[in-house]
């Protein structure tokens, strides 16, 4: 069976397939010999070369829930030198964040090396609910509320300079206090700052954002901040259902065994840490001639 080289590309667990395709049209890919060009049809006989080493499909991934800290970026490297979530994990480094949690934000993070899941997980046709519990200044009134779940407030701009709109959100106010209030956000999309730009728009400073479920995935109440566990088979299998992915691999006892990882020193230090022991990984890098 043929596939498209950038989701080829992206099954061996390099990058996404927007990175592959800027790989193709800067000259980095090479089919049994020749440079590949876009939507090029790749076959099982087929010879594949990134940088002029083999690669070839991942048949293992890795799948991660991660505990994320505040004060941390979701990135592998980072030009102001400030600190990221993989100075305090140690996985392969073809395992990349399931979309994003920018640094001010905690809660549940996914990670993986399987490109295909990942892509399909944040793509904005499947819709996959994000559950947020957000502390925001002030007292949200039945107006704001009401705009809220309406949808179309203007978010200001993106990272990219483009102007944007809030879609629709179901939200339950869980607890007021003075000067602040807790409120349950349900989104179906993951936009750049969405919940504080919207926020913002409409008067109020958010002051905490924790990321509670993802998907069908939810945040382990028990778990540490800073902690992290490969998921179990049967998420695996819960998450590609919700994105359409056939899987007919049965789920063993021993898959389903929790193990957490706990980061050695706190995340308030913003310092890498050494890892005592590597957290358990059912990985196989690409092979490379």
């Amino acid at each position: 069976m043929s596939e498209r080289i950038n989701r080829y590309l992206a099954s061996c667990g390099l990058g996404s397939r927007r990175q592959a395709d800027q790989w193709i049209e800067a000259g980095r890919v090479k089919v049994n010999g020749e440079l590949a060009t876009p939507g090029l049809q790749i076959e099982e006989t087929d010879l594949v070369m990134l940088d002029d080493k083999l690669v070839s499909v991942q048949e293992d991934h890795t799948y991660i829930l991660y505990n994320k800290p505040p004060s941390l970026l979701c990135s592998r490297k980072d030009a102001k030198k400030r600190p990221l979530i993989y100075d305090n994990m140690d996985v392969p480094k073809n395992v990349q964040s399931i979309g994003r949690l920018d640094m001010d934000s905690e809660g549940l993070l996914l990670l993986s090396s399987d490109g295909i899941l990942t892509q399909a997980l944040i793509h904005p046709k499947h819709r996959i609910i994000r559950t947020y519990k957000v502390k925001i200044t002030g007292q949200l009134s039945l107006e704001s509320m009401q705009a809220l779940r309406e949808g179309g407030i203007d978010m200001g701009e993106n990272d990219k300079g483009e102007k944007e709109k809030s879609v629709p959100w179901d939200l339950i106010v869980e607890a007021q206090k003075a000067g602040h209030c807790w409120v349950k956000i349900h989104i179906k999309r993951g936009r750049w700052r969405e919940i504080r730009r919207t926020m913002a728009a409409l008067g109020h400073q958010v002051r905490r954002l924790i990321r509670i479920k993802f998907g069908p995935i939810k945040l382990d109440e028990t778990m540490p901040r800073g902690a992290w566990r490969d998921l179990k088979a049967s998420e695996v299998r819960q998450l590609q259902k919700a994105v359409g992915i056939a899987t007919g691999k049965k789920v063993s006892q021993e898959e389903e065994v929790e193990v957490i990882h706990r980061p050695s020193t706190s995340s308030r230090e913003r310092k890498p840490k050494e890892q005592t022991r590597k957290p358990k990984t059912q990985t196989r890098k690409p092979k490379c001639a």
